[in-house]
């Protein structure tokens, strides 16, 4: 049997092992309470709001990781220079203008642009690639199958990493489409494409565009060897307008996105002697490319 004293010893032991957990429990829950309170980050409201009115997307097309990040930057900076979500467009930006207490300028909507036109037709293949089939891969081992070093690979990178359903390989050309009513220009192929092909420039007015569908490098006989329809740098779209928005570097040609497809677009697309230079305009529901060889 236990003697009472012994009795009387563990019960003080136990009370005092009581307080002693006791007193640690305050003293830590005192110390994260002021803790907390010192070191609290606050956030603003606002990025609440502005998250909201995003569409959740995620794409990364406004150069965030994800829209959070994206309504953070915006009420950080509060202003939207060198800030857009794509995906929700003007519509979007001037709801979230709103909610940072600026107006907001509407830009023109953007769409994705593959600059190449190297079909099948047109970019007959010399070898056959039998390989991983992933874009990446097959730019690091080759050329191409034309021999064409700039030219589309066509093993769909762009394709698969649209999470909007905008793009396709098209099996009789061999090249990516774009479908003009779900692109959003969130640039997510843009930055896939190994060989950087593709563009995000406006749609134009109803529509209408025009671009230069080559991005070949080569001197004009080595270039129209690989792809009949490359650009050869012969300046004569350079010719054909009075803007200096048309130019000629490294025996490429670059239409920049200032001219007016409406006013210049036939004269430049009936120059230039490949049909490298395309228009494009939109007809019902459904984008029509012209081109011509002069």
């Amino acid at each position: 049997m236990l003697s009472t004293r012994t009795v009387e010893d563990m019960d003080s032991l136990m009370l005092s092992s009581i307080v002693s957990l006791s007193a640690i429990g305050f003293v830590s829950a005192s110390v994260l309470f002021v803790a907390s309170k010192k070191f609290k980050v606050y956030e603003d409201p606002k990025i609440d709001l502005v998250e909201k009115l995003l569409p959740g997307a995620n794409c990364g097309g406004c150069g965030f990781a994800g829209c959070r990040n994206f309504a953070e930057a915006v009420v950080k900076a509060g202003k939207l220079e060198g800030l857009n979500c794509p995906v929700g467009g003007s519509s979007t930006m001037i709801e979230v203008g709103k909610v940072i207490g600026i107006e907001v300028v509407v830009c023109e909507p953007l769409i994705a642009v593959l600059r190449c036109n190297g079909t099948k037709i047109h970019a007959v293949a010399k070898v056959k690639y039998d390989g991983a089939q992933n874009c990446v891969v097959a730019h690091s081992l080759y050329s191409g199958e034309s021999g064409c070093p700039s030219g589309c690979i066509g093993l769909g990178d762009c394709v698969r990493v649209c999470q909007f359903d905008a793009l396709y390989v098209d099996e009789l050309t061999g090249l990516p489409v774009v479908d003009e009513q779900k692109c959003v220009a969130c640039g997510a192929c843009v930055k896939a494409c190994p060989r950087n092909i593709y563009e995000l420039r406006p749609k134009g007015p109803n529509g209408v565009r025009v671009y230069v569908a080559c991005m070949n490098t080569q001197k004009g006989a080595v270039a129209k060897k690989n792809c009949e329809v490359a650009c050869i740098g012969c300046m004569k779209c350079v010719k054909v307008t009075d803007s200096k928005s048309v130019s000629v570097n490294n025996q490429l040609s670059y239409i920049d996105t200032k001219v007016d497809a409406c006013v210049h677009g036939p004269a430049l697309i009936g120059c230039c002697p490949t049909g490298a230079i395309l228009g494009v305009k939109i007809e019902g529901n459904k984008s029509v490319k012209s081109e011509s060889h002069s």
